[in-house]
């Protein structure tokens, strides 16, 4: 695995300067006191990975979903994708990496009943990002 030729740590990628994603972002850096990017990952057969933000020693592997407004079942959909994303890179990908999902307070409805259970069982961190900036554990 390699990272992506045009890679580099400065780069926010689609991630815009006034998004959620970059406060987001941001606030787990401060968090993990790490610096967290995006990164594109590139498997040995040549297909691509985004991943929304990785630390320089692939410790740290972080999902964001960030969608505002009303909660809809395709918000789910997300939270699911992206945990089994994160469930692969940090067992085959990035070995050891810790998998942080942190998601927006309209998408925490998808964390009740199984899907909680499910993120718990798969060792992925599940935190929220608070309309004032705080980040606190969703699932414990």
């Amino acid at each position: 695995m390699t990272l992506a030729e045009e890679e580099n740590p400065q780069v926010w990628h689609r991630i815009r300067p006034d998004s959620t994603e970059r406060r987001m972002l941001e606030g787990l850096s401060m968090r993990f006191d790490v610096r967290l990017r995006p990164r594109t990952l590139v498997l040995p057969d040549g297909s691509r990975v985004e991943v929304e933000g990785v630390d320089a020693h692939n410790r740290f592997l972080v999902q964001l979903v960030a969608n505002q407004g009303t909660y809809k079942s395709h918000h789910r959909n997300k939270v699911m994708a992206d945990m089994f994303k994160l469930v692969w890179l940090s067992r085959s990908i990035l070995p050891g990496g810790r998998a942080i999902l942190c998601v927006s307070e309209a998408v925490s409805q998808a964390f009740s009943g199984w899907v909680a259970t499910a993120a718990r069982d798969l060792g992925v961190e599940v935190l929220l990002f608070q309309g004032d900036g705080d980040i606190v554990p969703l699932v414990e």
